[in-house]
């Protein structure tokens, strides 16, 4: 094992040790000008996706949904879409991914994320996780030195942990992929599917 392997593999453990509060489930947590996020800002709709770079289901959201979603909603200037981390386990996954991609810049942060999304089933079956950060850097330009310094940051890992736990305690979000639209939450027994956020969304702009 090389010593820049050994280095990811220690940095991945501390993340792991990240943790959250008890959901408590107060007033939502209103969308600022510093969100991730995509699309015309004064949009009539806006909708807020908590999710998880660790959590399968979010992957399969991201993969199969949100490309089509994207084109009909986002770049149609209909939707404003904001994207917020979520930590779920493998938890040193999830937060190692989220340090990288908002290292990369705001221009890259999506594509490092849909990046990692798409290679996150083949991440789990080979257990390859350092070998798939190293390479989702690469792709947005950073050396793997920059890679391991961007994930060593316990700064940046604290003020994740801080979001995280503002959007469990005052959000009351506490499963991924979660979704919320002009301040209504969307069934989390109700699927993301392209349907069901479609009649969302038309129910959010008639409320208006």
């Amino acid at each position: 094992m090389t010593a820049s392997r050994r280095r990811l593999i220690a940095i991945l453990a501390l993340l792991g040790a990240l943790a959250l509060g008890p959901a408590l489930g107060a007033a939502q947590t209103p969308p600022g000008p510093d969100e991730m996020s995509l699309g015309d800002p004064k949009a009539k709709v806006t909708v807020i996706e908590y999710a998880s770079a660790s959590c399968p289901h979010c992957a399969r959201f991201n993969n199969e949904i949100f490309p089509a979603f994207k084109a009909r909603f986002i770049d149609t200037g209909q939707v404003r879409y904001v994207f917020r981390e979520f930590l779920t386990p493998p938890i040193e996954v999830a937060a190692a991914s989220f340090l990288l991609a908002r290292c990369a810049g705001r221009d890259k942060y999506f594509s490092v994320l849909d990046t990692l999304f798409r290679g996150q089933q083949q991440m789990y079956e080979t257990g390859d996780v350092g070998g798939a950060l190293v390479r989702a850097g690469q792709g947005a330009g950073m050396t793997q030195a920059q890679v391991e310094a961007c994930l060593a940051d316990r700064a940046a890992a604290e003020a994740l942990n801080a979001r995280v736990e503002r959007y469990e305690q005052q959000d009351g979000v506490h499963s991924t992929p979660t979704f919320v639209i002009n301040g209504k939450m969307l069934d989390p027994a109700t699927a993301p599917t392209l349907a069901n956020l479609d009649a969302a969304i038309a129910a959010a702009r008639a409320a208006r």
